[in-house]
């Protein structure tokens, strides 16, 4: 286990609030209409969006980067501004605490064919509305639904 998800339950069993960061990653299809990435998850294999402890030494949203190819096998520019926060439950060995995980948006600008968590996830590409009915969490299933891309992008979200 990761010192900081150690770190993590530490805080949890005392009761405090706990964060993870995300990435929703998007690509605009032929029409130009948006389009956000899901994965499943390892364990209960429910669609979510890759997401992970934060990283010591590492912003946000670099750790959402990561965390992105690492769980999705996508790479890309992620946007400086959170998208946004939500909150679920998360199951620990004996308990469940509550996270909240900042989103971030990332670009997908390469899918890589074989990438660390290939065998463990399914990864689909989605309009935000169907995205959004597979999606457990009401909090994030409400994000994606309703997510609004910057205008425009911006050049320097690398």
């Amino acid at each position: 286990m990761a010192a900081t998800k150690k770190k993590a339950v530490r805080k949890a069993k005392k009761g405090e609030r706990i964060r993870q960061v995300a990435a929703i990653p998007f690509r605009l299809n032929a029409h130009g209409d948006i389009e956000v990435m899901l994965v499943t998850s390892r364990t209960t294999r429910r669609f979510i969006v890759p997401k992970g402890w934060p990283m010591k030494g590492k912003s946000g949203r670099k750790a959402a980067t990561i965390e992105a190819q690492e769980e999705a096998g996508v790479l890309g520019r992620t946007l400086k501004q959170p998208a946004g926060l939500y909150s679920y439950w998360k199951r620990l060995a004996n308990r469940f605490v509550r996270v909240d995980v900042i989103v971030y948006l990332l670009e997908v600008t390469e899918e890589l064919a074989d990438w660390q968590e290939a065998k463990r996830r399914q990864r689909a590409w989605l309009a935000p509305a169907d995205a959004a009915m597979l999606i457990d969490e009401p909090d994030l299933s409400t994000l994606v639904k309703t997510l609004k891309l910057p205008e425009p992008l911006p050049v320097d979200a690398a």
